[in-house]
């Protein structure tokens, strides 16, 4: 009488298949899941500082984040100004930013959470170079 052949898998396929679905799940997750919060080294913006002279600010980047409370002005050709709400140790304050028109194609909401990258100009007047919704 000929003997069957045997049918049972291999430990080792069942093994190497396993450990490819996950990495395929860790792969997924880690690239698909992460929100860019910040920019990179860029220094957040000390609310106080920006109080006290911010005009003093001119020329450098920092990060600010917050929480539309406004929408302040909106033109097509020189953008928008909104109202940022940004916690700070001695309470809530406001932060007027303006977003420049090649951001014009972002759906910026009032009561939305958002991080701005942004350069001080002359005046103390924060712009956006940057913005991401947290």
């Amino acid at each position: 009488m000929a003997r069957r052949a045997s049918s049972r898998l291999n430990p080792g396929i069942i093994i190497g298949a396993v450990a490819a679905i996950a990495v395929a799940i860790f792969a997924g997750k880690s690239l698909l899941g992460k929100k860019s919060e910040s920019f990179g080294e860029v220094t957040t913006l000390s609310i106080d500082e920006l109080l006290e002279n911010g005009n003093s600010l001119r020329g450098n980047e920092y990060v600010v984040k917050g929480q539309i409370d406004e929408k302040l002005q909106w033109t097509t050709d020189r953008g928008q100004l909104v109202s940022v709400r940004v916690d700070s140790p001695g309470g809530d304050q406001f932060v007027s930013i303006e977003i420049p028109p090649e951001f014009s194609k972002l759906n910026i909401d009032t009561k939305q959470k958002y991080s701005f990258r942004v350069k001080f100009r002359q005046g103390g007047i924060a712009v956006a170079t940057g913005v991401n919704r947290l």
